[in-house]
């Protein structure tokens, strides 16, 4: 049996041995619109819980509109423009508009990089496109604290002081915050980097209810959600919903938390898929380009399928890796990682109210090693980035197939080609 993987840009064919069974765990297939921009000309055109956007543009002289950084892959080219075009036509200049690329505590996206990510020359011509640095401190506006959980709240100043506030997004599942998209792109996005060390620290990771496609007493869509409260007045959002091969599917638009909610009720059933098991082997991805540039990235795609992994199980995950482990200050906590073992580094952290930078990243790598190994497959990784991955590290994933079911004699796995992007769950039916 073939089965293609989400591998880079261009795929990975895992070869499945006959004596194998395997089940494959994919999104349940959506209606694919004929014209995408029709889907966004009908969003804009019908706002959930707002009023138009070309009425409240009207008395407007400056709009920021939030795009996700190059980690996501939102169809920014279909929507940027006529956005602009409905706030120039209702009087704000061009001159008063900036798109502001959300970065969070993510390296900036820069010359080529911004013009794939904006992915229309027009938007790039006309309007400011620059990057959120959460560490430049001057950059931001220091609200005070969450109500609940005394999160600090610094948010870029551009997006807080502008008339008109819009932030933009990919809605899919995030294996800390639920669901990705809406309040996510405002905090971290472009939040102050002690807004995202404080709620990316231990004691929001650590909660079980901070994990994918939850947001029910969720500690960080709580957090976030209070963040947009203490912001006021109205912020918009437009949010899109992909399919297997990015095509745009849905799109909903309006007030941020509301348009939110309403992508989400529809994605939902489509992504949460109920396999009513557990597999002693499950093979994955990171999702293909551009979320497996990196190894950061990768260990996305090795929590979200954890709900079906037995005990003791091996998961095989495929990433391209083309840009190495990630951050410096990944790499040092990896480093710790490796150093100390899972449970020695997760006791660094308990006592900590500021995560360091990205180390949040490795103590959700630690979820999937709690309950088996973990096979990485990314042959473009150098002998020094494997060294602290803390993961066994193979070239060929047939190969690696191979060698796990020899081990385990295991006779059944799960397949899941699209990776974090679904998430499988084994609740008895």
């Amino acid at each position: 049996m073939k089965i293609e993987l989400a591998y880079g840009r261009t795929g990975l064919e895992l070869s499945v041995p006959d004596t194998v069974r395997a089940t494959v765990v994919r999104k349940d297939t959506l209606p694919v619109p004929a014209d995408p921009a029709r889907v966004i000309e009908d969003a804009l055109k019908a706002p959930v819980a707002a009023r138009p956007l070309e009425e409240a543009a009207k008395a407007a002289k400056s709009a920021c509109i939030l795009i996700c950084d190059i980690t996501r892959p939102v169809p920014n080219h279909l929507f940027l423009r006529p956005i602009i075009e409905r706030l120039t036509k209702s009087g704000v200049p061009l001159s008063g508009i900036t798109v502001l690329v959300a970065t969070g505590l993510h390296r900036p996206n820069l010359g080529e990089e911004l013009a794939e990510l904006v992915g229309d020359p027009w938007v790039l011509e006309n309007v400011a496109c620059v990057n959120h640095y959460a560490l430049n401190d001057e950059d931001h506006v220091m609200l005070g604290e969450t109500p609940t959980r005394k999160v600090p709240v610094g948010i870029d100043r551009r997006f807080v002081e502008a008339d008109i506030r819009i932030a933009t997004g990919l809605v899919e599942p995030h294996f800390m915050a639920g669901y990705s998209g809406g309040r996510k792109v405002i905090a971290p996005g472009v939040a102050h980097h002690t807004t995202i060390r404080t709620f990316h620290s231990a004691r929001f990771m650590e909660d079980p209810l901070a994990t994918s496609c939850n947001l029910q007493g969720n500690p960080l869509h709580e957090a976030q959600l209070e963040i947009v409260r203490m912001l006021g007045g109205t912020i918009y959002g437009l949010n899109t919903v992909l399919d297997e091969e990015r095509n745009l599917i849905f799109t909903s638009f309006g007030e941020i938390i509301e348009s939110h909610a309403a992508a989400v009720e529809f994605v939902r059933d489509s992504i949460e898929v109920n396999v009513g098991r557990k597999f002693p082997v499950v093979v994955t991805s990171a999702a293909g380009y551009p979320l497996d540039r990196t190894y950061y990235q990768t260990v996305k795609g090795m929590v979200t399928p954890i709900d079906i992994l037995g005990d003791d199980g091996t998961l095989i995950i495929v990433s391209e890796c083309g840009e190495g482990i990630g951050s410096a200050e990944f790499r040092e906590a990896q480093k710790r990682l490796v150093e100390l073992g899972p449970e020695a580094f997760l006791q660094t952290l308990l006592k900590k109210d500021f995560a360091d930078i990205d180390e949040w990243q490795t103590e959700m790598q630690l979820k999937p090693m709690r309950v088996g190994r973990i096979v990485l497959v990314a042959p473009a990784l150098s002998e020094e980035d494997r060294a602290v991955t803390g993961v066994t590290c193979r070239d060929d994933v047939d190969e690696a197939l191979r060698e796990v079911l020899a081990e385990t004699s295991a006779r059944e796995i799960a397949v899941i080609p699209e990776g974090p992007y679904v998430v499988p769950f084994h609740r008895a039916v």
